[in-house]
């Protein structure tokens, strides 16, 4: 039996049709971009499989999750229910399923990105952004780009993401901003 079998029942179960289908996309682009950067691709297939799967629980059901683990949401994700299901549903991975670090950081971070990111967590948050199932203007770009330059990818990302929620007057995430101000700066100092 295939080893990732029981991550995509459980899956199954919680997920509709069209999220259950965009997380094995993500989970065979998150693959894809660990063979070429060096992550482990086992790792970011699970990682892929897994990101969202809370993201079609009720606010009720979040909040118990959130609860019975003990999150306390910072100010901008207590105010922004599009985020929980990252931060629960890695906690729900941690305590429930078991995994490795490394995946419940890129489980949690998959939305807002952060600092010091690891390569998984890259993968990841890249794969999230450019799946197959993804269909906006410029995503076919942003997919080559993401198969030659990570940072430079994750940077045209956060860009997009910033103005997108600025242009909106909506809240940015301390974590999202983070990840933009060291990813910009480790680029231009590699310019110089």
């Amino acid at each position: 039996m295939d080893i990732y079998e029981n991550y995509k029942k459980i899956i199954r179960k919680k997920l509709d049709d069209r999220r259950y289908f965009h997380s094995l996309c993500v989970a065979d682009c998150a693959k894809d971009l660990a063979v070429v950067y060096g992550a482990c691709p086992e790792q970011a297939y699970v990682a892929g499989l897994l990101h969202d799967v809370l993201k079609q629980e009720s606010r009720k059901k979040l909040l118990q999750y959130a609860n019975k683990f003990g999150i306390i949401f910072d100010n901008v994700t207590k105010n922004k229910k599009k985020l929980w299901h990252a931060v629960v549903g890695s906690a729900y991975i941690k305590h429930k399923l078991k995994l490795s670090n490394e995946i419940i950081d890129a489980v949690q971070y998959h939305t807002t990105a952060k600092a010091n990111m690891s390569l998984l967590c890259k993968t990841l948050y890249m794969a999230d952004y450019i799946s197959n199932d993804r269909d906006y203007p410029g995503v076919d770009e942003l997919r080559i780009q993401a198969k030659t330059d990570i940072n430079g990818a994750l940077m045209t990302a956060l860009s997009f993401s910033i103005c997108e929620l600025a242009e909106k007057q909506k809240p940015i995430h301390p974590d999202t901003i983070a990840a933009y101000n060291e990813i910009i700066l480790n680029i231009k100092k590699d310019k110089v």
